[in-house]
C-alpha cells in the first residue's frame, strides 16, 4: 500500500493544475483538488531524521512557496515567520519525519489559512526527476483503480414522486469518466427535480465541473461558472458551459446540492457556481474553504509540499470561497441534507402540479417522507 500511494504522488505530480488531493486513486484530478485535509498517503511507518534533513526539509519547503503560491506577499510573511520559529529553536527537536510534515503544515496554515498548503511524507523516497508527463502504464493503473471507484459516481436513483438522485463522491477527469457522467445524467433525465450529493465529495476536475454543469443550462448561449488564475506563467483559465453534451438537457426543473463541511474543493465549486448563477438550492452545512489550486514540488528524499499556486474568481462574485466554505440556503445538518432537500422538492412539485391525481398522489409521498427518518 505504502507503494501505491508513492506512486500516486507520482502521478498527481505530472498532472495539470487543478483542485487535487491525493487519496487512493479516485480520478485523475479528483483528488489533486481536495487537499488540504483530503490529501493523504494513508497509515505509514514513521522514521527519524537528523538535523541537515530536517533543516533541507524546511528550506525547501520555504522556497516552494516563495516561487510559487498565489499569494507572494503572503509566502513572504510565512517564510518570515517560520524563520522567527527557527531561530527559536522550535524545531530542533522534532526528529520524527511524520511529526516534522504536520508542524510545518500547521505552521504554514497559520499564516496562509490556506487549507490547501500541506507538508507531506513518504516512507518510500520520492523520486528524484520530474517526468512531463505520466508514463501509459502509470495512467493505464491510475485509470483501473479509478474505474473500482466508478469514477465517483457512488449512486443514480430515482426517489418518490420522481425525484432524481445523484450522489458524487468526486468530480474525475472526464478523459477518463465522461461516458459514466453522461450515463447517469440520462438515467435522471426523465425525473421532475434533482437532488445531488456533495457530503462526500473532496473534489476533482474542473473539466467535469463543466460538463456536468453543461446539463443543467440552455446549450444556446455558454454560461461562465469560473475561472482559474495560475500564478507560475501569470495565467488565467477560464471554464464556461459547453455548446453540447449527449442527451437531453436538464432544464426547468429544480436542482438541490447536498453539501457538508467535508465538501471541499471542485464541490465546493460545483456548489458555488450553482448557487450564485441560481440553478440550484443548497441544503446542509457551510463547505471546507479550500478554493485555491495547485501543485506537489519535492522538498526531500521523504518530502514534499502541495502549494497552491493558483485561485478561483467567479465571474459573478470576482472572489471565490477560500476559507470561508460555500454557505447553504437551507441549514440543517448534513446527516438531514438528504431527507430536507426530498422534502422541499416534494412540496414544490405538489405546489406545481395541475393534475389532481398527480397532487393527490405528491401530497401521499410528502406525508410519507415527512414520518421517515434521516
Amino acid at each position: 500500500m505504502a507503494i501505491l500511494h508513492a506512486l500516486i504522488g507520482q502521478v498527481v505530480r505530472l498532472l495539470p493544475i487543478c483542485y487535487t488531493s491525493i487519496g487512493v486513486f479516485s480520478a485523475i484530478v479528483l483528488h489533486v483538488f481536495p487537499v488540504g485535509a483530503q490529501i493523504h498517503r494513508g497509515p505509514q511507518p514513521d522514521i527519524v531524521i537528523d538535523v541537515p534533513t530536517r533543516l533541507g526539509v524546511i528550506q525547501g519547503v520555504l522556497k516552494a512557496f516563495g516561487d510559487h503560491y498565489v499569494f507572494p506577499e503572503v509566502a513572504q510573511e510565512a517564510e518570515e515567520s517560520i524563520r522567527l520559529r527557527l531561530q527559536r529553536k522550535e524545531y530542533d527537536g522534532i526528529t520524527s519525519a511524520k511529526a516534522l510534515a504536520e508542524t510545518m503544515t500547521t505552521d504554514l496554515r497559520a499564516v496562509t489559512h490556506d487549507v490547501h498548503a500541506k507538508v507531506l511524507y513518504s516512507s518510500i523516497p520520492l523520486p528524484q526527476h520530474e517526468q512531463s508527463e505520466p508514463t501509459p502504464a502509470q495512467m493505464e493503473q491510475y485509470q483501473r483503480d479509478a474505474a473500482v471507484e466508478n469514477f465517483g459516481f457512488e449512486k443514480v436513483e430515482r426517489l418518490s414522486g420522481n425525484v432524481g438522485y445523484l450522489e458524487l463522491r468526486s468530480f474525475a477527469d472526464p478523459g477518463i469518466a465522461a461516458s459514466t457522467a453522461v450515463a447517469a445524467m440520462n438515467f435522471l433525465t426523465n425525473t421532475e427535480a434533482l437532488i445531488i450529493d456533495l457530503r462526500q465529495n473532496g473534489g476533482g476536475s474542473p473539466e467535469m465541473v463543466a460538463l456536468l454543469s453543461s446539463y443543467l443550462f440552455d446549450s444556446g448561449e455558454p454560461v461562465h461558472l469560473n475561472d482559474i488564475y495560475h500564478r507560475p506563467d501569470n495565467s488565467t483559465r477560464q471554464f464556461w458551459t459547453l455548446p453540447y453534451v449527449p442527451g437531453r438537457l436538464y432544464l426547468e426543473k429544480e436542482v438541490y446540492i447536498l453539501t457538508s463541511r467535508g465538501t471541499f474543493s471542485a464541490g465546493e465549486e460545483f456548489a458555488y457556481n450553482l448557487k450564485h448563477l441560481k440553478r440550484a438550492t443548497l441544503v446542509g452545512e457551510t463547505t471546507g474553504g479550500g478554493a485555491n489550486p495547485g501543485e506537489l514540488f519535492r522538498v526531500g528524499k521523504h518530502f514534499d509540499v502541495f502549494v497552491p499556486t493558483g485561485r478561483a474568481i467567479n465571474p459573478i462574485t470576482k472572489t471565490n470561497w477560500e476559507g470561508s466554505g460555500v454557505k447553504p440556503d437551507i441549514e440543517v445538518p448534513a446527516e438531514q441534507a438528504l431527507k430536507t432537500a426530498h422534502q422541499v422538492a416534494l412540496r414544490n412539485l405538489t405546489q406545481k402540479a395541475t393534475d389532481e391525481k398527480r397532487k393527490q398522489e405528491l401530497q401521499k409521498m410528502l406525508q410519507e417522507a415527512e414520518q421517515t427518518r434521516p
